[in-house]
């Protein structure tokens, strides 16, 4: 059996009740019917790596006859020669990292007394874009070594989890509790090609070899059925446990909306934030490295309500290269920023054509994305042309990223799936820049990283960092006049409230007079540069 009809109309006892839980008779999926279930010092870095050698001799080997395991000096010279290949996004070598699962030997029959040795390499995501890059650094490093004649190296991954303790991990839906990190796709404003992103992202994620799921969010006008076609397009939930499973389309799963047959929502806000918090929690999305969630327009109750249902690990901001578009995403930022979501990419959606003489062409002007992310100092800035195939995808119900795997927008959209794996893989990284206010002393401390990983402190006034503000300048939209002249007329009394991290880029700082700032470490350090 297929779904029934949900009626908004539906009385609830409750007025509108915004309830995900099943037992909730104010509901509105209580109208379905359901169907079948279908840099260390030396003497540090010697500790770790016998600690790190000890887990590698303690690791089960895979059987094979004519393999053994590496002495432990074989295994010490096998390990110190792998300790320069660094981890560009933690900051660490792979040894430090953890990442040597196994090491066996096997010796050469047409070379005696050299050895094949064998790796087996654990990353933290299947997606990783610089796999590639450590086998061959691994090879070349033991290949040097006298004793070496051939280098095999396994890679699998463990994807971490975002940080978050066992408490908040266990209050999570069950259906949640298998999706290591959750991506926002965003724009804030409806027209610049949000779903053709997400759909593409993902995908382009699923074939750099993760577990993807997307999440439609936008009841009011879904667009996932559209732009693919799996076999089966209609969700089913169990009788019994009242768990929806998702469709599957190219080992991607998804959960729209338009897949309960229902077409397009008409029905009140509250009812619709607590229909999206149902299908969402309810799903049973399995294991999954990345669930992208295509965030509706706006910043309402739908977008806030996903916010406090699960942690996001990051958004991607899309955007149009007009002025008009800027404004729009600014409030989405802002939005994430009291979420305390950090936004890690932008990626400019129709931002150029190319002719057959190769010269690019920018119709809709320039500079919209340089500014959101000089502003907000977002890490990655992805320009997206105007090519017809992304559309003629859409309509077509197969991603433009399956359909032309070597195309200019699979080029593309490889670079933004790249770049969003590296900074969420840096979020786990201990050795990152934070700030705080010294209540007693006045100041705000920063606790800067510098890229060779030496940790420092300094200390700026509250007033200054205020009233240097960079994205004020985008504050003001009815009478477009930059607001740094109201900035200086900010007293010096001025004192932030909270300073909360986002990510490894910036800080959120809410300050007394109710003003959120982003301020970007980046900023932070110029002004320290200014006192010097």
């Amino acid at each position: 059996m297929r779904w029934g009809r949900l009626r908004a109309d539906m009385p609830t006892q409750s007025g509108q009740c915004a309830c995900w839980r099943r037992t909730c008779h104010g509901s509105p999926m209580r109208a379905l019917r359901v169907g079948r279930t279908s840099t260390h010092n030396t003497l540090g870095r010697r500790r770790w790596q016998g600690r790190q050698m000890a887990a590698v001799q303690a690791a089960p080997l895979k059987s094979s006859p004519d393999k053994r395991k590496p002495t432990e000096k074989e295994r010490g010279e096998v390990l110190e020669a792998l300790t320069s290949i660094m981890d560009p996004d933690l900051g660490r070598n792979i040894v430090d990292c953890g990442f040597i699962q196994d090491i066996a030997l096997k010796e050469m029959q047409t070379d005696s007394g050299r050895f094949r040795v064998d790796i087996s390499l654990q990353l933290t995501t299947p997606a990783c874009p610089v796999k590639e890059e450590f086998k061959s650094q691994i090879a070349q490093n033991l290949l040097r070594m006298a004793w070496v004649g051939d280098v095999s190296v396994d890679v699998s991954s463990s994807a971490l989890a975002p940080s978050s303790s066992e408490e908040a991990s266990a209050a999570l839906p069950e259906g949640l509790r298998g999706v290591r990190h959750v991506i926002a796709v965003s724009s804030c404003k409806g027209g610049v090609g949000k779903s053709s992103v997400s759909v593409n992202l993902a995908y382009t994620l699923a074939m750099m070899g993760a577990k993807v799921g997307i999440f439609d969010a936008d009841v009011y006008g879904p667009s996932l059925p559209i732009m693919v076609s799996p076999e089966k397009n209609v969700l089913e939930m169990d009788p019994e446990t009242k768990a929806i499973t998702p469709v599957e389309y190219e080992g991607v799963k998804m959960v729209s909306f338009g897949f309960t047959n229902q077409g397009s929502a008409i029905m009140r806000g509250a009812m619709v934030s607590g229909l999206v918090q149902q299908l969402l929690t309810t799903t049973k999305w399995g294991d999954l490295d990345y669930l992208i969630m295509d965030f509706p327009p706006g910043t309402g109750d739908i977008q806030l309500t996903i916010g406090q249902a699960l942690p996001i690990s990051a958004a991607v901001i899309v955007t149009t290269p007009q002025k008009l578009a800027f404004t729009d995403v600014a409030k989405g930022i802002r939005m994430f920023a009291r979420l305390k979501v950090p936004c890690v990419s932008v990626v400019e959606n129709m931002s150029y054509f190319e002719t057959e003489d190769g010269k690019r062409h920018f119709p809709f002007g320039t500079g919209s994305g340089e500014r959101i992310q000089r502003e907000f100092s977002i890490p990655s800035l992805t320009k997206l042309p105007i090519v017809a195939a992304i559309s003629e995808g859409g309509d077509r119900g197969r991603p433009v990223v399956i359909a032309e795997p070597n195309g200019q927008v699979a080029k593309v959209m490889g670079e933004v799936g790249a770049s969003l794996v590296m900074e969420v893989a840096k979020m786990q990284n201990e050795n990152k820049p934070s700030a705080s206010y010294d209540a007693q002393r006045d100041v705000i401390v920063v606790n800067a990283v510098d890229p060779d990983g030496t940790r420092r402190q300094f200390a700026l006034s509250p007033a200054l960092v205020r009233k240097r503000d960079l994205s004020a300048k985008a504050i003001d939209e009815w009478t477009k006049m930059p607001t740094e002249p109201v900035d200086l007329l900010l007293p010096d009394s001025i004192r932030p409230e909270s300073i909360e991290p986002l990510g490894n880029y910036a800080v959120q700082i809410l300050w007394g007079d109710g003003f959120n700032q982003i301020a970007p470490f980046d900023q932070l350090y110029e002004l320290e540069d200014e006192l010097e």
